[in-house]
């Protein structure tokens, strides 16, 4: 007999997502009693606390990437902030499966998947995607998934709004007598006790107090409806807080988020874990597609890297969980992340940029601005803010445990060499079989997938060799690694010269040794190689050439290249002024085309930068 969709939904839970931007597990149901969050500390109360619930990336597009899509960024060829890439034909987003299954699904607010054609993809996926969609749209008793997107606590209302615009947004929605406090207010070891970290965390915390508030509100409606007892209820956070040393970096202040999960009485054998209690378990994002299946009795499908944790098909508990940092607006970087129930361990490819390099959005912030002027000026010395460092190791050991704010680097300690050891080969391991297309320039994915998708390109056989773009990735900031540098700078994969110029940029006196080999890469067919040996000659020497080949690269039609060269003359600095000329003309350029491209908004962050610095007409 033929089953309707409906039919075979008709018993199943709903299913709420809400998700609140930029937030790390400040709340007071998680331990942090400056916190004020009633609602979800109630809230929590019928729930399962997660304590080790990780994003799978330090920034918003990415992690929602592989929240609807089930896969990586990093393996779907999506990892960088505002990318385009395209999906396998067969490749579709969680709602579509549970709309199959005869679920209402919305989404409130906001989506950021990485994905071109996504407004297409988006009505496709879902019943209703917008400001105003809700549970309340849905046919009489039809079964819904929906999601609500928090914005309260985004990094543009902590440290980028002029406090005119927070108090009006913010602050006037707190009684004066429950705002935050910036004398008695909890100030994180990474930064010095200061007045304006003061003010800064003040912030956050009154985000988290008016967030509260609309969990609260939308806990009420579902109550007001009378769905509440059938109704499975997540609220996490995006990615770690919208401050400096959280959003954008690999610690656990960037990658661990709040996570309570609420299930009915009714729908309890789908839960191991009793209301109220805390689970150890470790989740990432990559596990949410797979249990939102799982919970709703819907199969997973075969693609699916992660796992479910509840639900009939839950699966065994991870060992570990992964992270990604790549390309964030104008600032190109390449880090990796592996952590398991204690130690967390880093993996920097590009260990000659900081922590905390030049951001144009994140300039905005007063805060950061004073933190890297007392850094350079050598007042907050070494220790809990190495991280404003202008370079950072190429490995990070952390024993989380005794050292929750991951402020002592142990990769150096002899004694924890077979936990260095065993983190390193696992973390390569995953990278391998997952198929990181992201050591790979956005560039380079487009010309090697051709009509396909970046996720097909990494498995056809031939296509990218992983493994040899990963052994040349590895060697960046290796003093001794100058000899293979010159060598691979001369083989056939133009992945792999990018790397081994990238590797002469961060060895100064090994650029020197390679100036023959290094002259001939600025003809090389691979615009990524003849920009990083540009960079690599610049910075070792006086080199006219290589400013007129980047000054070449700029007028390149292919706005990943002239992106990549702009952010190489910004870091490269005054010795750009030569070209100053075509970089204002290059920035009005971008200024008139931004609104319709992210390249070119970023190009002009990156151009704007550098030109406020270095043009005195400015």
């Amino acid at each position: 007999m033929f089953v309707t969709a409906s039919a075979f939904a008709a018993d199943r839970p709903n299913l709420l997502w809400i998700t609140a931007e930029d937030l790390s597990p400040n709340l007071g149901c998680y331990g942090d009693t400056f916190a004020r969050t009633p609602h979800l500390d109630a809230f929590a109360r019928a729930a399962v606390r997660y304590t080790r619930a990780f994003a799978v990336a330090p920034v918003c597009a990415p992690a929602r990437a592989t929240l609807v899509t089930g896969v990586y960024a990093n393996s779907l060829g999506n990892p960088h902030l505002r990318c385009e890439m395209t999906l396998p034909a067969d490749f579709k987003g969680y709602p579509v499966y549970l709309r199959d299954a005869g679920y209402f699904t919305t989404n409130n607010v906001k989506t950021d998947y990485n994905l071109r054609d996504e407004a297409a993809l988006v009505r496709a996926w879902w019943n209703r995607s917008e400001a105003r969609a809700h549970w309340r749209q849905r046919a009489p008793g039809q079964p819904f998934m929906a999601v609500f997107n928090l914005t309260e606590t985004h990094q543009s209302r902590l440290s980028v709004w002029p406090e005119e615009q927070f108090e009006r947004e913010i602050g006037r929605q707190i009684p004066v007598g429950e705002r935050a406090d910036p004398a008695r207010v909890p100030v994180p070891p990474f930064y010095p006790d200061i007045p304006i970290a003061r003010q800064a965390m003040a912030r956050y915390y009154d985000c988290i107090t008016v967030m509260d508030r609309r969990v609260g509100a939308i806990l009420r409606e579902l109550e007001a409806d009378g769905l509440a007892e059938d109704t499975i209820v997540f609220f996490y956070g995006d990615h770690g807080m919208g401050m400096p040393r959280g959003k954008r970096l690999l610690h656990d202040s960037g990658l661990r988020v709040p996570l309570l999960i609420r299930v009915p009485k009714k729908w309890s054998h789908l839960a191991p874990e009793q209301p109220g209690t805390a689970s150890d378990r470790l989740v990432n994002f990559v596990d949410f597609a797979p249990t939102l299946l799982s919970l709703a009795g819907v199969p997973i499908p075969a693609h699916y890297q992660g796992t479910a944790f509840l639900g009939a098909a839950a699966g065994t508990a991870r060992r570990y969980v992964h992270g990604a940092r790549d390309r964030v607006d104008e600032v190109f970087d390449t880090a990796r992340s592996i952590r398991d129930e204690r130690w967390l361990y880093l993996r920097n490819y590009r260990p000659h940029l900081s922590w905390a390099p030049p951001e144009s959005y994140s300039d905005a912030s007063a805060f950061r601005r004073e933190l890297l002027a007392l850094a350079r000026a050598g007042k907050l010395g070494t220790g809990p803010t190495a991280w404003l460092a202008s370079t950072r190791p190429r490995e990070e050991l952390y024993d989380t445990v005794a050292d929750p704010h991951t402020l002592r680097n142990l990769a150096a300690d002899p004694v924890h060499a077979a936990t260095l050891g065993r983190l390193r080969a696992t973390l390569r391991a995953w990278l391998i079989e997952i198929r990181d297309v992201a050591f790979l320039t956005e560039d380079d994915v487009a010309s090697r997938a051709g009509t396909q998708s970046p996720f097909e390109m990494a498995r056809r056989p031939g296509a990218y060799p992983v493994e040899r773009v990963l052994a040349a990735a590895e060697l960046v900031g290796d003093p001794a690694a100058v000899a293979q540098q010159r060598v691979w700078l001369g083989d056939a994969d133009r992945a792999v010269r990018t790397w081994a110029a990238v590797g002469l940029v961060a060895n100064v006196a090994g650029a020197k040794q390679a100036r023959a080999d290094l002259e001939r890469a600025l003809e090389d067919p691979a615009p990524a190689v003849r920009i990083e040996a540009a960079r690599a000659l610049l910075g070792a020497m006086e080199h006219p050439a290589a400013l007129a080949r980047l000054g070449q690269e700029m007028n390149s039609d292919n706005l990943d290249t002239v992106l990549q060269t702009a952010r190489a003359l910004e870091l490269l600095g005054e010795p750009a002024k030569p070209l100053l000329s075509q970089l204002r003309a290059r920035h009005a350029l971008a200024a008139a085309r931004e609104s319709g491209s992210t390249h070119e908004f970023y190009l002009r962050m990156s151009l704007g930068s550098w030109l406020a610095r270095y043009d005195s007409t400015r």
